[in-house]
């Protein structure tokens, strides 16, 4: 039974601007990263240990592990639009509370339930690409779209960081009302002519768990979360207390350094169709994460001017892994099951973004931040030569991805 309708399948009707998505990326990436440059003055107003940074970064992607999965489920049965707009009312809402928090414990209830809401955000940004695009133009875009992702990753600390700096960290929590209007944007301008699925809950859950049963498919989701525990606990949550307590670098400047991979990884993720028409995609992958533990090394070996290049070279590693990543999931999932094979493949990012924190966190309680880093680009390079010598992702060129796709095809 066709989900979508002819011309919709095309995507010569219906298909929604590119700015509208961008828009939803960039309110996803909100959630932690505004927040990472001011992460020492936060737990310093509340007399918390450095140690409890992974809590605040974690805390807004925890409810996201169950809540992502069941948002793809519910957009698969009732439409994007439906659930897309609920979801950044509530980011929004929630968000923007924060910066009242009177003790750190009601300021981890706030973002756990924001979490609720940036569950969503992020995989029905893809599936709504996935609906509309396909081959080639699809993965263009989600490259684009990751280059949106890395920019605001490199923008929202800085924000963060000189809004601490002028204001006080608290009105950083300002920012999450954008996603307020967003919402408002997505309820007039998003077209939205799915058609809900009538078919038991049971079968819809049985034919999702086969699909990720798929080794390709289940590698994806795991090699996803591992790429989102380095980015959000090594990157995100260490790097700014290894600039503080190291280099003695204040908020803006952290959030200066934080903004460095922004022009690697998007000029990387903006031409990623290139490197997908000459290497296979499991090459691209184990180089990505052979270039997140080269530049994790030398972070952690004490010059400023080494970690600030480092910087850079780690955002080739964003800007060739997400991408690539995103559009064979979406390659991949059938059309009746994308919204939740997407979700499932967010929850496992949100599992790496939730534990990564964490157990960074754990780490600069035991060892020096510097040695911390290190550890983890000798493991993650590991990881890498273990990937690049199994094989379990497809080792040749991708020349069907020129073609139609998925959505030209109908079966998904």
């Amino acid at each position: 039974m066709p989900l979508l309708s002819d011309s919709s399948r095309r995507g010569d009707i219906g298909r929604p601007s590119r700015l509208l998505v961008f828009s939803v990326t960039a309110m996803a990436l909100l959630n932690n990263s505004v927040l990472m440059s001011s992460t020492p003055e936060i737990l310093e107003s509340y007399g918390e240990p450095v140690s409890r940074a992974g809590m605040l970064i974690a805390a807004g992607t925890l409810t996201g592990i169950v809540a992502a999965p069941a948002i793809g489920f519910l957009a698969d049965r009732y439409g994007r639009k439906r659930i897309l707009v609920p979801c950044l009312l509530v980011f929004g809402t929630i968000g923007s509370l924060g910066g009242f928090s009177p003790s750190f414990e009601w300021l981890l209830v706030v973002r756990i339930i924001q979490g609720l809401g940036s569950a969503g955000l992020i995989n029905l940004v893809i599936v709504l690409i996935s609906d509309h695009w396909s081959g080639m133009d699809r993965a263009r875009l989600l490259g684009q779209n990751s280059a949106v992702i890395t920019g605001f990753l490199a923008v929202f600390p800085f924000l963060g960081g000189a809004t601490t700096d002028l204001f006080g960290w608290r009105w950083n929590f300002a920012y999450y009302a954008l996603a307020l209007l967003v919402g408002a944007a997505v309820a007039r301008s998003l077209d939205d002519p799915w058609v809900g699925r009538r078919v038991p809950v049971g079968r819809q859950l049985r034919e999702a768990v086969v699909e990720l049963a798929i080794p390709v498919n289940a590698v994806c989701v795991v090699i996803g979360s591992l790429t989102f525990f380095v980015m959000f606990g090594v990157f995100l949550t260490l790097i700014p207390i290894h600039l503080d307590e190291v280099f003695g670098l204040g908020p803006t400047e952290r959030g200066l350094v934080a903004a460095v991979p922004a022009v690697t990884s998007t000029a990387t993720a903006l031409v990623v169709t290139w490197f997908r028409t000459r290497l296979s995609v499991g090459f691209m992958v184990a180089t990505g994460l052979g270039v997140f533990a080269a530049a994790f090394v030398a972070m952690g070996l004490g010059s400023l001017w080494l970690l600030v290049i480092a910087a850079a070279v780690y955002g080739l590693a964003e800007g060739l892994t997400i991408p690539t990543l995103q559009d064979l999931v979406a390659e991949r999932a059938p059309e009746h099951l994308r919204g939740v094979l997407m979700a499932l493949w967010v929850g496992g990012l949100r599992i790496g973004q939730t534990t990564g924190p964490l157990v960074v966190g754990l780490a600069i309680g035991l060892w020096s931040t510097g040695t911390v880093l290190v550890m983890a680009g000798v493991i993650v390079g590991c990881l890498a030569l273990a990937l690049g010598t199994s094989r379990i992702l497809p080792s040749g060129r991708p020349a069907a991805a020129v073609g139609p796709g998925p959505l030209a095809d109908g079966n998904g």
